[in-house]
């Protein structure tokens, strides 16, 4: 069974479950992967996380039936898992841009998200430039910061704050075999993201930084050369959707890469941490 096939069966268990607490490790089993594996893949590939596609959808089908009779808003509430009236009129607001209460009036317009079914091509028709490489455990030091992240919206406010002084900072911390500034992020839950803008380096960290201990690990290397950031963004794309599943690996749970190379704007290295299937 390919990869498409497993991420449709995942879809069929969230719409037969979503008036009950959804299993995320009973999700990766279904798709044949690990929870963080089949995170990540979904988040690539659909453009919103997990969480954000069932919020979507349990709130697509309590405006449904809203519209339909007369029931309670807190029954509905109860009914998709909300503990309160209150919490389920903020999140069905925020959907659909009016109150549970108003959206029985028949001329208010709601938002309606259907089920997903996933329908891509894994073509592979453009050559992908890799290569394997096992490092022991590093420590990074830099700037830290944690995001939020709804799917594939990533927009670190580190990027507008941090400045020449601070990179030339940072270059002077480096100084191991990994030459150059390191972005790395490591998920800290569904939609939380920690960000770092540092360096590989083994001496003491500076008050004003973070550090990260990084345990031994394989990582699949990956070229992106090209205009940025629209190079970057393709081949994160399709390391999930075309690499990954033929490759027989799929995604550790540790922090994924992305080095700069020296004075070319144009050429990045993706560090994705794997393991065998």
């Amino acid at each position: 069974m390919n990869m498409l096939d497993l991420l449709n069966n995942s879809i069929s268990y969230i719409e037969e479950n979503l008036m009950e607490e959804i299993d995320y490790q009973e999700l990766a089993r279904i798709a044949c992967c690990s929870e963080h594996h089949f995170k990540r893949v979904f988040s690539f590939i659909a453009g919103i996380s997990v969480s954000e596609y069932i919020r979507r959808r349990r709130l697509t089908l309590a405006a449904l039936e809203i519209k339909r009779g007369n029931v309670r808003v807190l029954d509905i509430a109860v009914k998709y898992g909300y503990n309160s009236a209150d919490s389920f009129s903020r999140a069905f607001q925020a959907l659909h841009g009016v109150t549970p209460t108003l959206a029985k009036e028949n001329e208010v317009p709601l938002k309606a998200f259907p089920r997903m079914a996933f329908q891509i091509a894994i073509k592979g028709d453009v050559e992908m430039n890799y290569r394997f490489v096992e490092k022991e455990a590093f420590t990074i030091v830099g700037m830290k910061e944690t995001v939020h992240s709804a799917g594939n919206h990533f927009q670190p406010k580190l990027w507008d704050e941090i400045d020449g002084p601070r990179y030339k900072q940072l270059e002077k911390l480096a100084n191991t075999e990994v030459p150059g500034i390191l972005h790395a992020t490591v998920s800290k839950s569904q939609d939380t993201i920690d960000y770092y803008i540092a360096v590989v380096t083994n001496v003491e960290c500076p008050k004003e930084f973070t550090k990260l201990e990084i345990q031994k690990q394989t990582w699949a290397v990956f070229e992106a050369v090209g205009p940025m950031p629209e190079t970057m963004l393709t081949t994160w794309e399709r390391i999930y959707t075309e690499w990954f599943p033929n490759s027989g690996y799929e995604l550790a749970d540790a922090p994924e890469l992305v080095r700069e190379a020296d004075n070319d704007d144009s050429k990045q290295e993706i560090w994705i941490p794997i393991v065998k299937k």
